[in-house]
């Protein structure tokens, strides 16, 4: 096997770059050939440092330096170990220290301007701008760990994924058959390369396709998205990657004055993935920048995560999203019913199993469920990771065995239809109510939509022993209708009772309460520790007895 670090140290081209647009000052740039012989002066480092096989944290700020180090790593078959810059809060810092203690990495690397505030981690800035020493890089493994991904924890704490060098490359050349005919040829976009979308999808992709790369920090996106788009229309960007938050922000944040000269005609691949897609928000986003050259058929949902180093299935490229309507009373029953009625539920296809094998099971059973029936996707294939790091017992209950060998219980729930996959929630999240499923992000997609002030909402389900479970969502409410935040409630709870017929309870709370991964999942377990333990300040609150008695209620004498 051609590991992808052999690959790209085979043949780094000198006419193509990465450039990171940097939210002060000029660009900077590095040729992919300038890439290669500073990640060879630090694997050459790394490897005089006894690091081969050895955890290695990355603590870097968007840029070049990262993919430096990053590269260096899988040169001298050290494990890198990204991680976020833990400089914005005391939230970072402790993820960090977790990560340290979970990882064993004793090496931190950073770059030169990081390693004073980063001293009590003993971080070090390597120089890699001179040439690097005579170097052969040690023999590749496929079944080696080239690095830990860590899950973001939106739903259990963060674990570390161990993406080995087999199961990158198998993943790095899905996407060159999502591509399909056309190579890619620049890729730019903003997801932070301790998120598997931003490393793999994004960063590694471009240098295995040998492509361009365009890279602009997280934070600067979200305070202006039109940075996002300006990039693409000026450097003629012709694939970007991004979650349903992304489209969601920048359609909702771009005003019309900010596409005086943007052209996003040269985009033929928007992929959208790392959480529910929402075909609404695809079609926003499209209906919002089409009279600046953005094409429909340039949207490609699809489905992965990190135990899959990253794609499993996605939409190639110009089809467009495949889009269907079911009965809401079907979806919560767990059997699908394809309907035409206007008050269907309108679901997008994530794309056709090709390269990785996926069944749906009884999550119960593990026994594989017909075409149209929810349950657990499991996935199989030569992407998949090794494990979680340090963590035996979890691989065993994640990693099983199935009919094809070994597979990955995902966690997540859809279903197959036609041969195109669904996704419609997570499988520790779903709320049941009187044997009927409630999927959170739908509840939190229709509070969005009734009333013009609603912002971020998160709904989870709490149980009590006598009536089971129940639905409760906090949801935001910008500042507008903060003077009336029972009115705002009212005409909330009116559409998704009306929507879903069931009795929800809501909490109305100020803009920025709810919490969000690294990634920008909603952590909907912790919103439910928050409310449960007293922790949210609310403008106004509509409870259930039931609900209201839980939130007084010791955790033991809950169900």
């Amino acid at each position: 096997m051609t590991d992808f670090a052999t690959r790209f140290r085979a043949r780094p081209r000198a006419d193509r770059k990465v450039t990171h647009l940097q939210d002060r000052g000029p660009a900077a740039e590095l040729t992919h050939r300038d890439l290669d012989r500073r990640s060879r002066a630090v694997a050459s480092w790394l490897t005089r440092s006894g690091a081969a096989g050895e955890p290695v944290l990355l603590l870097y700020p968007t840029g070049l330096d990262f993919l430096v180090a990053f590269l260096g790593c899988l040169y001298a078959r050290a494990v890198a170990v990204p991680a976020p810059l833990p400089l914005s809060g005391a939230s970072r810092v402790d993820r960090v220290d977790r990560l340290l203690a979970d990882s064993g990495a004793r090496l931190v690397l950073t770059d030169e301007a990081h390693v004073a505030a980063l001293s009590d981690l003993s971080a070090r800035a390597f120089d890699a701008t001179e040439s690097p020493d005579p170097w052969e890089p040690p023999e590749v493994d496929a079944h080696a760990v080239a690095y830990l991904q860590y899950t973001s924890g939106s739903t259990s704490r963060p674990r570390g994924v161990e993406i080995t060098h087999g199961s990158l490359t198998h993943n790095l050349g899905m996407f060159r058959g999502i591509s399909g005919d056309v190579p890619v040829r620049r890729i730019g976009g903003w997801l932070p390369h301790h998120h598997d979308m931003g490393l793999v999808g994004l960063q590694l992709q471009a240098l295995d396709a040998g492509a361009d790369l365009v890279l602009l920090s997280p934070e600067a996106v979200v305070a202006r998205p039109i940075r996002w788009l300006r990039a693409i229309s000026d450097h003629r960007v012709d694939w970007t990657v991004a979650p349903d938050f992304g489209y969601a922000w920048a359609t909702r944040r771009i005003g019309d004055a900010e596409l005086d000269g943007l052209d996003l005609s040269c985009l033929t691949m928007a992929v959208s993935g790392a959480e529910p897609v929402r075909i609404a928000t695809l079609e926003a986003f499209a209906d919002r920048f089409a009279p600046v050259g953005f094409r429909r058929t340039a949207l490609n949902p699809g489905y992965g995560l990190a135990e899959s180093t990253l794609v499993v299935t996605c939409t190639s490229r110009g089809r467009g999203p495949i889009v269907r309507s079911f009965t809401p009373a079907s979806l919560a029953a767990g059997e699908v019913v394809p309907t035409s009625d206007a008050t269907g539920v309108r679901l997008v296809g994530c794309g056709e199993p090709a390269a990785m094998g996926v069944r749906v099971v009884d999550p119960a059973t593990g026994a594989e469920v017909g075409d149209g029936t929810i349950g657990e996707i499991a996935v199989s294939g030569p992407s998949l990771a090794a494990g979680y790091h340090g963590d035996p017992a979890a691989t065993r209950a994640t990693f099983v065995t199935g009919p094809d060998g070994r597979e990955l219980r995902t966690g997540d729930l859809g279903f197959l239809l036609d041969g195109q996959l669904y996704v419609t929630g997570r499988l520790k999240e779903v709320v049941i109510v009187r044997g009927r499923n409630f999927y959170p992000h739908d509840i939190e997609f229709s509070a969005r939509e009734a009333h013009p002030d609603a912002g971020a909402g998160a709904a989870f389900g709490v149980r009590d022993a006598e009536s089971g479970e129940h639905v409760v969502l906090v949801q935001e409410v910008r500042r507008a209708s903060q003077g009336d935040p029972g009115g705002f409630a009212d005409a909330v709870l009116d559409a998704v009772t009306g929507q879903f017929g069931v009795s929800v309870s809501i909490v109305v709370v100020r803009s920025s309460t709810i919490r969000r991964t690294t990634s920008g999942k909603v952590r909907r377990g912790h919103m439910r520790d928050l409310f449960l333990g007293g922790g949210l300040s609310a403008l106004h609150r509509v409870l259930s007895p039931a609900v209201a008695a839980l939130v007084d209620t010791p955790e033991e004498n809950r169900a």
